[in-house]
């Protein structure tokens, strides 16, 4: 046996960190969608898009968050080729994840009672940050931070189908609270280990929460209610 198969791998407490982390926000979108997605078959009853685009675009979706998990499990199992090479997958992944979800949000709008300011900014703060992601792809601390925001930036649809009543019944400030929150361990994270926040954490989460109220004023102005008709 040689000396690479007899060392154990080791798990740094940053990877660790990131892959729990991805953990959370994959088992967040499973849940959210469990009814009428991952596990419809057990839930006839619920509501479900018609458009069958929605499925395709979820099993999209389903796999940027998988391969949120994949991607640092491979830094510290030692397989950076295949991280660099999946880096690549994603980067044309995202791509699809921006045109299918600004497609959908546009289909789910010209429902009755739909809307479109808070699925458009969601894949625009995704754009921002996948984009921002790609270009400091080597600056890992940089790069890993802004790969989280992205992931986090796309939760909104998924807590707000959370089975749970306070979620059900709570509105947009249960949803965006929830979303919110998920922005803590990162924060807690980077004074544990930094004793301040990083630019990354700061100014993205800024810009995240800044955004919640800011697109729920923009959906009821009238100019936009003239661009959405």
């Amino acid at each position: 046996m040689t000396a690479a198969v007899a060392r154990r791998v080791r798990w740094p407490g940053e990877r660790r960190f990131y892959i729990f982390m991805a953990l959370a926000l994959l088992a967040t979108v499973v849940a959210g969608f469990s009814r009428s997605f991952f596990l419809r078959p057990w839930f006839p009853g619920h509501p479900s898009p018609p458009e069958s685009i929605f499925y395709f675009h979820g099993a999209v979706f389903a796999a940027w968050y998988l391969l949120l998990v994949v991607q640092p499990s491979l830094i510290a199992t030692g397989h950076f080729a295949w991280h660099r090479m999946l880096g690549r997958f994603g980067a044309a992944l995202a791509t699809a994840m921006l045109l299918l979800g600004c497609y959908v949000a546009l289909v789910a709008a010209a429902r009755p009672g739909g809307f479109i300011a808070v699925p458009l900014a969601d894949m625009l703060l995704f754009g921002i940050f996948v984009s921002l992601a790609i270009a400091k792809r080597h600056v890992a601390q940089t790069h890993k931070r802004l790969m989280l925001l992205a992931a986090i930036s796309l939760l909104v649809a998924a807590v707000a189908r959370l089975p749970l009543p306070f979620m059900e019944n709570g509105g947009p400030l249960a949803f965006f609270g929830v979303q919110d929150f998920l922005l803590v361990p990162l924060v807690v994270w980077d004074i544990a280990t930094r004793r301040r926040l990083h630019a990354v954490t700061l100014w993205g989460g800024l810009l995240l929460i800044a955004s919640q109220p800011l697109r729920l004023w923009l959906s009821g102005t009238e100019g936009w209610l003239s661009f959405a008709r």
